[in-house]
């Protein structure tokens, strides 16, 4: 698909996830910062993304927002790019996207505002128990491994990666020398530092 994509992001916020992903594609795309408060909460983006946050893509007419619906959306319409494995080997791929959703984010979030379900009763009514039960399952899937879902990388190391490293950076993740060594390498990607390189001039251009 050929298609210009247009994103929405604030060059200091999650949509750094999706940057990455679409320097790693190689797809068109037209880039539109959104400052945190009133500018995210304009009828026009609204339309787009009725939570009022980024990041947010659109493609052809086609919306998407939250990050692991982009990454999958980017992966599946340029498979060129090889960030999925194939449609029958996606067991642990749709695992880890959605375990980073479904248990990472909550998880940290959480801890970042100093709570935690510790007691048995709500342990069962958070999807993902502890923080502390979370990371330690990261922990045990990352460990020794390269890629997390395949035998290359993918959308899903990405996402990992990209977690991983923004929690320990802001000391919401402990560092483990597990993490450090799966994050290392994905970060120092070539795409990864163009993304990071044309966010740090969005940053400047702002300032």
């Amino acid at each position: 698909m050929t298609d210009e994509i247009v994103f929405y992001t604030n060059p200091q916020s999650r949509g750094a996830m999706t940057h990455w992903m679409l320097e790693e594609v190689g797809c068109p795309y037209r880039t539109e910062v959104k400052a945190f408060g009133p500018d995210m909460k304009t009828p026009d983006y609204l339309a787009i993304n009725p939570m009022g946050k980024v990041p947010a893509i659109v493609h052809g007419g086609r919306v998407v927002t939250e990050t692991g619906a982009i990454l999958c959306y980017l992966a599946d319409v340029f498979p060129q790019a090889g960030l999925a494995p194939p449609a029958t080997e996606r067991d642990a791929y749709y695992r880890w996207l959605f375990f980073v959703a479904g248990c990472c984010e909550p998880a940290m979030s959480n801890k970042a505002t100093g709570w935690n379900p510790e007691t048995p009763e709500l342990k069962v009514r958070f999807g993902y128990g502890t923080y502390e039960q979370t990371i330690d399952t990261v922990a045990k899937a990352v460990d020794g491994k390269r890629f997390i879902a395949a035998d290359r990388f993918t959308a899903a190391d990405l996402y990992m990666a990209s977690f991983l490293h923004w929690g320990m950076m802001f000391g919401v993740v402990e560092k483990r020398p597990v993490f450090e060594a799966y994050v290392k390498p994905h970060v120092e990607r070539p795409a990864a530092r163009r993304a990071e390189e044309k966010a740090a001039k969005l940053v400047a251009q702002a300032g």
